[in-house]
């Protein structure tokens, strides 16, 4: 605590300063003055927690300095020393809210002791006080809290005791950016502070485990936007700006609008899974875009997309399982599904195309991650684009595990893909452009370089098969037709009859 010492007679203020420990009661002196007017603007500029002053002093008096003081707004202790002792003086003075008045020659045990009440009285004070702006600070909190959420009774709130009087009003929420590593350093809240003048242009409210602030008026919100230009090109790594992530709702009018701008707020950050790379903002304005809503049908979604990317493994087809993973992000960012499903869905996803791809390739050695890993990272991915990064890496490394392109021989590809797929329902029209050819054009090239169509080579391969599983004598020969591709036992049998000679159960007996 500081205290100034006020006294016109020089020997008497160097006496002041040494006739007791000041330093031993909590003070410590920072200045002194040797006259009213100096005292006076002493006290103004250095706000010390107590005066200790004479009462007739040149230029103005003790009472009127501490007269002065008090209507200037200082909120500090006064001990006022006078020559005489005189009930009606030391009325006046108390009046003016003089804590103490001791009349000359200073008994040193008296002045220590009033010293010592008064720095009591002062910590008391400044607790009670501490406990006053806690519950002051709670009480507004619930009561910002309730305008967010549109439940409070706008007819008894006080706007200005609340500092809500502004033009203009917006919310906007901060958080860290980088989801796997905290800056503990920046606080946008700080930066705020920082560009305002003070602290009644915005209020921080923490509601739903989100930290929000109320923008109040044109120069909190004209300051805002000078900080959203920094995010204009991807900030730079490390900067404050790097280090959080901020959404913001729009600017409404009125107090009892506030929630609109919150609701904006709280729907964005719900949205922030499908924001792209280096995405540090988001606006109210996405909210209102015209785009199409696609319809996506989440049960289905799994083995729709894996029946696709399965095939274009197989088919060495990079281009289709970038433009698949493309079409299928932006479908999922324009439909109103919950985040928790769309993970879910693309996990089964990945599942699917694994088991697919593994019961297709039994033989060859794939460099596939356990489920309970995969599953693991892509609940922890933070966005959409990180969990289809991770598809793309993963679909083209079994691509170049399983397939081959030689770039040259076309035909190579394909039968390769008819002898790892003959149990599927295969169609020239489906086959051919997954290798980016027209079916007219590989329906040519089958019979110009094999000598017979599409079809017969399928059903070759799907016949040598059904001889193989004919020769164990483990299965029936429905059950044979039905893994070979076969669904119907009877064109099976003609196909077979066809091809060997003889009908399966008789091609059985010769072995």
């Amino acid at each position: 605590m500081n205290v100034l010492i006020a006294d016109d007679e020089k020997i008497v203020l160097e006496g002041l300063k040494y006739i007791i420990d000041w330093n031993a009661l909590g003070f410590s002196i920072c200045q002194t003055a040797s006259d009213g007017a100096d005292a006076l603007e002493k006290i103004l500029s250095l706000k010390p927690d107590l005066v200790l002053m004479d009462i007739r002093m040149p230029k103005m008096t003790g009472i009127e300095v501490v007269q002065a003081a008090v209507e200037y707004g200082y909120e500090g202790k006064f001990i006022i020393l006078s020559g005489v002792s005189d009930f009606k003086l030391a009325q006046t003075a108390m009046r003016y809210g003089v804590d103490f008045y001791l009349t000359k020659p200073i008994d040193e045990d008296e002045l220590e002791k009033a010293v010592s009440t008064v720095h009591d009285l002062i910590q008391t004070e400044t607790k009670n006080q501490h406990f006053y702006n806690q519950y002051r600070d709670r009480a507004k909190q619930g009561i910002l809290q309730e305008v967010m959420q549109n439940i409070c009774d706008y007819s008894r709130l006080d706007f200005n005791d609340l500092h809500l009087n502004a033009n203009i009003y917006q919310v906007i929420s901060y958080e860290n950016y980088n989801q796997d590593y905290f800056y503990p350093t920046w606080n946008f809240a700080d930066l705020m502070r920082v560009t305002n003048q003070d602290n009644n242009t915005f209020d921080i409210i923490e509601l739903d485990r989100r930290k929000i602030i109320l923008l109040k008026g044109d120069f909190a919100i004209s300051k805002f936007e000078d900080l959203l230009r920094h995010y204009k090109i991807a900030p730079q790594k490390g900067s404050p700006f790097d280090s959080v992530f901020l959404a913001y709702g729009q600017k409404v009018s009125r107090v009892r609008d506030i929630h609109l701008s919150f609701e904006d707020v709280c729907r964005l950050c719900d949205r922030r899974f499908f924001c792209e790379e280096n995405q540090h903002i988001i606006g109210y304005e996405t909210l209102y875009q015209e785009v199409p809503e696609q319809q996506i049908g989440m049960k289905s979604l799994a083995s729709d997309y894996a029946e696709k990317f399965c095939n274009y493994i197989q088919s060495y087809n990079h281009t289709l399982i970038t433009e698949t993973l493309k079409e299928l992000s932006d479908r999922l960012r324009y439909s109103n599904v919950d985040i928790t499903t769309i993970k879910h869905s693309l996990i089964d996803l990945y599942i699917l195309v694994k088991q697919k791809i593994m019961q297709l390739y039994p033989n060859v050695e794939i460099p596939f991650l356990a489920n309970a890993s995969a599953i693991d990272l892509l609940e922890r991915k933070y966005y959409l684009y990180e969990v289809i990064t991770f598809l793309a890496e993963q679909f083209d490394l079994w691509t170049h595990s399983v397939g081959y392109s030689s770039g040259e021989n076309v035909l190579d590809e394909v039968l390769y893909y008819i002898h790892h797929n003959y149990r599927e329902n295969l169609k020239l029209e489906n086959i051919a452009p997954l290798f980016g050819y027209s079916s007219s054009y590989l329906g040519k090239v089958f019979n110009k370089k094999l000598g017979i169509n599409f079809n017969s080579y399928v059903d070759q391969v799907r016949i040598d098969e059904a001889k193989q599983l004919l020769g164990q004598n483990q299965l029936k020969v429905y059950e044979i037709a039905e893994q070979v591709g076969y669904s119907n036992v009877d064109y099976f049998h003609k196909k077979f009859k066809k091809y060997v000679g003889t009908s399966p159960a008789e091609y059985r007996k010769s072995f």
